[in-house]
């Protein structure tokens, strides 16, 4: 199944109006309008995508590819995969930097226009295993990018999560809400982490006057997962193409919301592409999701009518203690300050991934 690139059609614009990014619709390919600079998408952009093998990250470097901008992915592919950029090698305007930003930034690009970071292995299977290198990743390598955002003047967008939100007492999560989080749990090298590379991003705004933005990601699928990664969709995927039943934790009743990986790039864009003068001075943080919450059982019977399988759900108790039980981002304020929406829907963006699964286990 051929998936389309969903910015082939970004453009360069007049100062003041908006640029129309094409995504998949369930009945065509719609165009969304996002306010928008003509300097950022002017093709003597240079970017530096952090993560950029990783599954959002590659996804985020194809689209500043199609703007025409110069992009150097930096990823020690400890859970990045080298194949998702594999077709990129042979782009001039695509330089790939095998790094860990832990250790530092590379050399070049000297002096980016912006920075994107995607450099954090996010997966809970990654937690106990790789738990101080995602909290070095998200305390040295930060502190690596800001410094050279302050250096540069270039401006830099952290994609920080939900997980901030921890088990959340308030519903919808907007972004003024403080979180509900376990520092002591299995989940705290990630959530404490990201909570505090955004700390340490407002401090950088207040002393240095650095531009920096933030978006927190909400679930989030689609091609280029990866297969082993230990979240709800490759796992709900992979068992229903191989007809295995469903491992559904307690009695499914807990909700996420799902957000297309084209939907979630377009609004890191919306973000980036902002002047700096509209970013929220208190709270440079928007949230980044579909707002259509389901439980994770309506989610595991989609899955498997989607793969057309046999599959059965097989109900186990839940292992994980810090789990939510219900996750859903209120996105009103990216929606006002950009003009942002979701796109894609539920079931057009499981058959595309399911395709794309088919092709890999296969």
């Amino acid at each position: 199944m051929l998936i389309r690139r969903p910015w082939q059609d970004s453009r360069l614009l007049p100062t003041n109006e908006t640029l129309n990014i094409t995504t998949p619709g369930a009945r065509g390919w719609a165009t969304i309008s996002i306010n928008d600079r003509s300097d950022r998408v002017m093709s003597d952009i240079t970017a530096v995508v952090t993560g950029g093998a990783g599954f959002i990250g590659s996804h985020l470097c194809r689209a500043l590819l199609d703007r025409g901008w110069e992009v150097h992915c930096v990823d020690n592919v400890l859970t990045g995969r080298a194949t998702n950029i594999e077709d990129l090698r042979d782009n001039p305007r695509f330089h790939f930097i095998e790094h860990n930003i832990i250790h530092g930034l590379p050399d070049e690009p000297a002096e980016p226009q912006f920075i994107f970071n995607l450099a954090c292995p996010a997966s809970p299977v990654d937690f106990g295993p790789l738990a101080l290198e995602i909290m070095r990743v998200s305390s040295e390598g930060m502190r690596h990018l800001l410094e050279r955002a302050r250096e540069t003047g270039a401006t830099i967008l952290q994609t920080s999560t939900s997980e901030v939100y921890g088990e959340p007492r308030e519903h919808p999560q907007e972004e003024h809400y403080w979180g509900n989080v376990n520092t002591l749990g299995s989940r705290a090298c990630y959530d404490e982490g990201k909570r505090f590379a955004e700390a340490m991003l407002m401090n950088y705004r207040w002393l240095h006057g650095v531009d920096g933005r933030m978006v927190r990601i909400f679930n989030t699928y689609g091609p280029w997962m990866r297969p082993d990664d230990g979240r709800v969709v490759p796992n709900f995927i992979r068992q229903a193409l191989l007809h295995e039943p469903l491992t559904v934790y307690g009695d499914g009743g807990q909700t996420r919301s799902f957000c297309y990986v084209s939907d979630t790039v377009a609004g890191i864009l919306a973000v980036a592409d902002m002047e700096a003068s509209a970013i929220d001075p208190e709270r440079p943080v928007y949230n980044l999701g579909n707002r259509r919450e389901s439980t994770i059982l309506e989610f595991a019977q989609t899955v498997i009518d989607v793969c057309g399988s046999d599959s059965e759900i097989a109900h186990q108790p839940n292992p994980h203690a810090d789990d939510p039980a219900r996750r859903c981002p209120d996105t009103s304020k990216l929606e006002a300050a950009t003009g942002w929406q979701t796109q894609v829907g539920l079931r057009e963006g499981l058959e595309a991934t399911v395709a794309w699964f088919r092709d890999e286990l296969c």
